[in-house]
């Protein structure tokens, strides 16, 4: 059975295979027919993460309760995690009902073991709800997230539940650490199975903070992965990362199809989630908001953990450019409520901006530069884009064309930087109707001119004095002046006197 286990880590799927049915034929004890049973359900989680495992292990764990708590405990959280993954398609043994059988026959009692810490958060998120099991989610994650406090093979082993609850929580930071620590140690032992989740994770979180080809290049790696150990596939990345790009349009929506099809037919319904949200999430960009609102809803039909708080935010907004406002308003105040007990600023700043496609414009200006100045101080790049992004099409309808420059100008250097293509195409159709493109010299071919410096040319572009455009972009005169001069010769642009220093300014 050791051995069927080791194989199981390591990615051999073959070979456990064939161990497992030898132990089938031996003779066993109570133990170890649980244990058998126990693998086998693993096995089936590690091929199909569908609906046919979180019974099996549910059945392996009750059968622990008799010879072995702590085994049964570990049963209970690879049930749960099962479930999670079955998501809307689990006929009959999903997330309430494992977590309630798990509540019966595995109570917390004394226990404070990392993972005993982590079932009972789950346990509490998947009965009691988001509200009333965030202190206990925010314990579990105090622990998986503490330099040595969990062992590392169990690290290894569920590390992706915690890595779920930090996103649940806009955890930002844990959300990170525990993708960085599952990479390096999943790789250090050798644990192969686990590989292609866990670099899907690290690629989230690249993919949040803009670094779109690092994110491709592991999420590629993760496909490859689970396709040479005949693990399941681990395509959300991709898919959200090509959602985000926007490119190709008609075959990304194919493509979104067919990886419905497959989802469904294998039953991992936590995908049919990701997938909803990633053609939400395209749409959105490049304004078929329509089409985003349909996405939308069937993100938001199931509480996929980790998943429902960013499809929200896609529904506030579709509903919203839509007309569908008791729709959006509805969306936005389940959003708020978990944003708004989660705390961070990556929560605050996301429910902030989704409070301001709403508001009156007369109470929409604060809440956008509250969601701006939230998101500025975490990593939430793409986030950050977004909010200035609407927050330069609500000064366009409002006629502040020049504050309406600054934003989208922000926008889309953001948007083009990281490779948002369809955001950023959509931030310069905002500009273009605010009459604010520039327009380079059309014989000469400038180098890359940075978004700091298309941002003051902008500015300037309105006759502002080197101290106003400062004031306007948070920026010191000297500064301004030292920019002007160095892009508006990148731009083909003749700045008369000698208004700019030549200093490299130290830039605030």
């Amino acid at each position: 059975m050791n051995a069927a286990g080791a194989r199981l880590e390591s990615g051999g799927l073959d070979g456990a295979r064939e161990l497992l049915a030898m132990a089938s034929t031996c003779p066993l004890g109570d133990a170890d027919r649980a244990e058998l049973a126990h693998l086998r359900a693993r096995f089936e989680f590690a091929i199909r993460r569908g609906v046919d495992a979180p019974p099996q292990l549910l059945r392996a764990a009750e059968m622990f309760e008799s010879c072995d708590p702590d085994r049964a405990r570990e049963g209970y959280l690879d049930a749960l995690g099962a479930t999670i993954y079955a998501g809307r398609l689990h006929y009959g043994a999903g997330p309430v009902e494992v977590a309630a059988a798990a509540r019966r026959g595995a109570p917390p009692g004394t226990t404070s073991r990392p993972t005993d810490l982590l079932l009972n958060a789950l346990v509490c998120r998947l009965t009691d709800g988001y509200i009333d099991s965030v202190e206990l989610l925010q314990q579990a994650l105090t622990q998986f997230t503490a330099q040595g406090a969990v062992d590392p093979d169990d690290f290894v082993r569920w590390f992706w539940l915690p890595w779920l609850i930090a996103a649940d929580l806009w955890d930002e930071e844990s959300w990170r650490l525990i993708a960085d620590r599952a990479v390096d140690l999943v790789r250090a032992t050798d644990a192969t199975v686990a590989l292609p989740l866990a670099l899907g994770y690290r690629a989230f979180v690249l993919l949040h903070r803009g670094e779109f080809a690092a994110a491709a290049e592991l999420a590629t790696e993760a496909e490859a992965t689970a396709a040479a150990t005949g693990s399941a596939p681990v395509r959300y990345p991709s898919l959200v990362l090509a959602a985000w790009r926007g490119d190709d349009p008609d075959g990304l929506q194919a493509r979104f199809c067919r990886e419905l099809a497959d989802l469904t037919a294998r039953g991992e319904a936590r995908g049919i989630g990701g997938a909803a949200y990633a053609t939400a999430l395209l749409h959105n960009g490049l304004g078929r908001h329509e089409a985003a609102l349909a996405a939308a809803r069937v993100a938001c039909e199931y509480d996929d953990l980790g998943m429902l708080g960013l499809s929200l935010l896609e529904l506030v907004e579709a509903a919203v450019r839509t007309g569908a406002r008791d729709e959006a308003a509805s969306a936005m105040r389940q959003l708020q409520e978990r944003t708004n007990v989660a705390a961070t600023d990556w929560a605050l700043g996301v429910g902030a901006w989704a409070d301001a496609l709403l508001a009156e414009d007369e109470d929409a200006e604060p809440l956008y530069l509250e969601a701006i100045r939230r998101l500025s101080r975490c990593q939430a790049v793409v986030h950050l884009g977004r909010a200035h992004l609407a927050y330069g099409e609500w000064l366009v309808r409002n006629n502040h064309r020049r504050d309406a420059r600054i934003q989208l100008t922000r926008a889309e250097c953001i948007f083009r930087e990281v490779g948002a293509q369809a955001f950023a195409e959509r931030a310069r159709r905002e500009l273009v109707g605010a009459r604010a493109a520039l327009r380079l010299v059309p014989d000469e071919a400038p180098s890359p001119t940075t978004c700091q410096e298309v941002e003051i040319a902008q500015v300037a572009g309105d006759d502002l004095t080197a101290v106003q455009a400062g004031s306007a972009l948070y920026l010191s005169r000297h500064t301004v002046e030292w920019y002007m001069k160095k892009s508006f010769a990148r731009l083909g642009i003749v700045l008369g006197g000698d208004g700019a220093g030549s200093e490299n300014p130290d830039v605030s």
